[in-house]
């Protein structure tokens, strides 16, 4: 999936530094990732969640916040009203380029970030919060013992994550400022809440505060054993996956013209962990997979193998064929299932293969028809699983047409 540097003017006029991560094929929708305090758009949560989106058809802008990462400006002249004012002129800038938003996803303060922007926006349908605080001010414990020294001295150098920054009294006022349940009640926007019950960073009061004073649509999924931050990868990538299906709902995706000639549509895999083998499939907006390899051959198992893929649409089809050829006799078919096996079988081993030398593939299947059918319909039905299309495709002539794709995107 392409990633698009760009820069927009923040709300103190700095410059500030973002990726669009856009989807292969056509924008079906937008969204903005807003950061978790003092972090950056480059976070594993932001690109793991950025990449899911993308694959689903949804472009995801996420930028650094004025004075932090690659973004101009002075942190110590920021505060959670100036973030708000950030979030803002990334829609409008948004709006600007013809993509208006339609998702906000905020992780910790920047959750709070976008439960208050949300009412601004007009063009956003739905919001996501991770590990998000329903106070603003609950940002000050991580300042500690320094509190004082600050409002006494206007200002103090804090550690946060092993990095120093300028924390000033007017930040604190402004935090102390902030009423955010009171938007939230009123921003009328579908609502997710992510968080986990062991944060130590933000404690699932939180979500509840945030939840409770929420209207309808809202809905609440726990990170279970999630940290703060979703450092590990499989909770970064949870959370993408829940995100991503949740979102598929509330924004009213279009699905993508099929070509002629391809009455199912188009079949995308996007690589998802370029360390790894991991691989984002997805067929429009509403349906998505997951592809891997196992651990021993270092991938991570997360999803199916691509000979696995290759069973279940074999297995799939069959049982979908013999369902429609019992439904159209009446015949009292209760359930199907398949189980599919592949392997590398000696051409030799085959009685009725054209080829005589090397090896080839060899998919077995197991039936099982339950139901009261008689023997003469069980052995119909057993016959017109030979009949399943993916059957007789597998056991065809088959071409594959190859071309790379030009720079833009389109096929050459």
């Amino acid at each position: 999936m392409p990633s698009e540097k760009l820069t927009f003017t923040g709300h103190t006029g700095a410059e500030l530094a973002a990726l669009l991560d856009k989807p292969s094929g056509p924008i079906l929708a937008t969204a903005i990732f807003a950061h978790c305090f003092t972090c950056s758009k480059d976070i594993l949560a932001a690109k793991r969640i950025s990449q899911r989106l993308a694959s689903a058809g949804i472009a995801v802008l996420r930028f650094d916040f004025t004075g932090l990462g690659s973004s101009d400006g002075e942190f110590a002249n920021t505060d959670f009203t100036s973030n708000v004012g950030d979030l803002l002129k990334a829609a409008e800038h948004m709006a600007g380029i013809g993509n208006p938003v339609s998702l906000l996803v905020g992780h910790s303060l920047g959750g709070a970030a976008v439960l208050k922007a949300a009412g601004e926006i007009a063009s956003v349908k739905a919001v996501v919060t991770i590990g998000a605080p329903s106070d603003p001010a609950h940002v000050a414990a991580n300042f500690g013992c320094h509190i004082d020294e600050i409002r006494k001295n206007g200002s103090a150098e804090v550690s946060l994550a092993g990095r120093g920054f300028t924390i000033t009294k007017a930040f604190l006022d402004d935090i102390d400022s902030a009423e955010l349940l009171p938007a939230v009640a009123t921003m009328k926007k579908a609502l997710l809440v992510l968080h986990s019950p062991v944060d130590m960073t933000v404690s699932i009061d939180n979500a509840a505060d945030i939840f409770v004073a929420a209207k309808h649509p809202k809905s609440f999924i726990t990170l279970d054993s999630a940290d703060h931050l979703l450092s590990r990868a499989e909770d970064a990538q949870y959370a993408a996956d829940v995100i991503a299906t949740w979102a598929a709902r509330y924004l009213d995706l279009p699905k993508p013209a099929a070509p002629i000639g391809a009455p199912e549509g188009i079949v995308r895999v996007d690589e998802a962990d370029p360390k790894g083998f991991r691989q984002d499939i997805s067929a429009g907006p509403k349906h998505h997979v997951t592809a891997d390899e196992p651990i021993a051959y270092g991938g991570t198992d997360d999803g199916f193998s691509p000979y696995q893929l290759v069973s279940s649409g074999l297995g799939a089809c069959t049982s979908m064929t013999i369902r429609m050829y019992a439904r159209r006799k009446k015949w009292p078919l209760t359930h199907v299932s398949v189980d599919i096996t592949h392997d590398k079988i000696h051409a030799t081993d085959c009685d009725h293969c054209h080829t005589t030398t090397g090896k080839i593939d060899q998919f077995k299947r197991v039936i099982t028809l339950e139901g009261d059918l008689d023997a003469d319909q069980r052995k119909r039905l057993m016959e017109i699983a030979d009949k399943c299309p993916v059957h007789r495709t597998l056991e065809s002539e088959i071409e594959i047409v190859t071309k790379e794709a030009a720079p833009h995107g389109n096929v050459s």
